[in-house]
């Protein structure tokens, strides 16, 4: 096939999203006040790329607080932590900036309230996941039921009658989530439903992109680390909608080039965590073996800034 033309769908919107470039930047901006070492609890996002690059600025990766010491800052990812965190943090009275992503504080909060108004809260989501696990964290234990899959949905039980409500991962498939709250609805009508939904604009956006092109594509590659759950997801949408050959890497050295055989359309796409510059570096790939043709595929166009924690402000 070398040689062959290869006609190129760039889904759009791909790549960061507004609340991974806030949390690298808060990386980077703590390493300029501070100076190296700047630990940070779990990868600040899930892409191996940025991880190393971070690193070779001087950012130190951990997994628990009881790693960093107590005179060093420390970060808190995007994904959301456990309150018991920065309590712990407090109580060692250490410098530390959290990086959750504000839309993963718009459910924290929501958990809270939910809590205070007496209600017991259903989260959807991925067992073990760090958002998941930052979630769950936010509220007393026992106060909380994780449901993963329709399954969970059609058998989970509560004592009592309880008054419910709902909660998401803001990663998360959008068709298959419609699916579970359509089902805990039938079961539970008076359940309570987010004000607005909980999965983000940027994870919504990323799917919509990859359906507009998915019937059109021979394969997909979305570019995206594999614990990356909204990187997983945009796979499965992209096989749901007819794209049976879609296929997750990290970098374009991923790329297996038997599988690309009789691939003439080819879609890519980027998890909300992968840079453009990996993007780039698929497509490059590409050209080296192949004829492109590149035709960007728009649903949307995002203009979400977060601000930065006022330590950090400029």
């Amino acid at each position: 096939m070398t040689g062959a033309d290869l006609t190129i769908l760039l889904a759009t919107p791909r790549g960061f999203c507004a609340g991974v470039d806030r949390a690298i930047q808060i990386v980077e901006r703590s390493l300029e006040k501070y100076g190296a070492p700047v630990y940070v609890r779990h990868e600040i996002v899930h892409n191996r790329f940025v991880v190393e690059g971070l690193e070779k600025k001087g950012a130190i990766f951990v997994e628990e607080l009881d790693q960093v010491p107590v005179d060093a800052p420390v970060v808190f990812s995007a994904h959301g932590v456990p309150k018991s965190v920065p309590a712990e943090a407090e109580r060692r009275k250490m410098v530390y900036l959290d990086a959750t992503c504000p839309l993963v504080s718009k459910v924290h909060l929501e958990a809270e309230r939910h809590l205070k108004q007496g209600r017991h809260i259903i989260l959807i989501g991925h067992a073990g996941h760090p958002e998941v696990i930052g979630t769950m964290g936010q509220v007393p234990e026992g106060t909380i039921t994780l449901v993963e899959t329709r399954a969970d949905a059609e058998t989970v039980s509560f004592e009592g009658d309880p008054e419910l409500a709902f909660i998401t991962q803001t990663t998360l498939s959008v068709d298959d989530t419609a699916e579970i709250v359509s089902v805990l609805q039938s079961r539970f009508p008076k359940m309570v439903a987010p004000a607005k939904e909980d999965i983000c604009y940027a994870t919504t956006n990323r799917q919509e992109a990859v359906k507009a092109i998915a019937e059109r594509c021979d394969g997909i590659v979305v570019i995206g680390a594999p614990n990356s759950s909204n990187s997983k997801r945009l796979v499965e949408v992209a096989k749901g909608r007819g794209c049976e050959k879609a296929l997750l890497i990290q970098r374009a050295t991923d790329i297996d080039w038997d599988w690309m055989e009789g691939v003439s359309v080819l879609g890519i796409t980027a998890g909300a965590s992968a840079p453009e510059v990996l993007v780039d570096e698929v497509i490059d790939a590409c050209r080296a073996h192949r004829s492109v043709t590149i035709e960007e595929v728009t649903v949307a166009r995002e203009d979400v800034r977060f601000k930065l924690p006022r330590e950090l402000a400029s």
